[in-house]
């Protein structure tokens, strides 16, 4: 159920609480404000959670980002070593 049916049946059901004899109708519209203020919650912790994983998202991706960057410094480092220690083993 999408955000635009579950409206529309509140609504039918907030219309149809309203035709019920009214003291059998308070603990219907109590229900059915319980019923929206939840849903506008669990709304809410959706879009901090979709919000908290595409921060989480990037953040990998610079994680990533900066291993590869490490790696390739290491194997950059790691030839001038070997270089440098292949030369003085050629001065000796």
């Amino acid at each position: 159920m999408n955000e635009q049916e579950f409206q529309t049946k509140l609504g039918d059901l907030i219309e149809q609480i309203a035709a019920i004899p009214e003291d059998q109708r308070a603990p219907l519209v109590a229900l059915a404000e319980e019923t929206k203020t939840r849903h506008e919650r669990m709304k809410k912790t959706v879009a901090d959670l979709q919000e908290s994983l595409d921060y989480l998202r990037l953040s990998i991706k610079y994680l990533v980002f900066d291993l590869e960057a490490t790696r390739r410094e290491n194997d950059y480092l790691r030839k001038l070593i070997s270089q440098q220690q292949g030369g003085e083993h050629n001065e000796e």
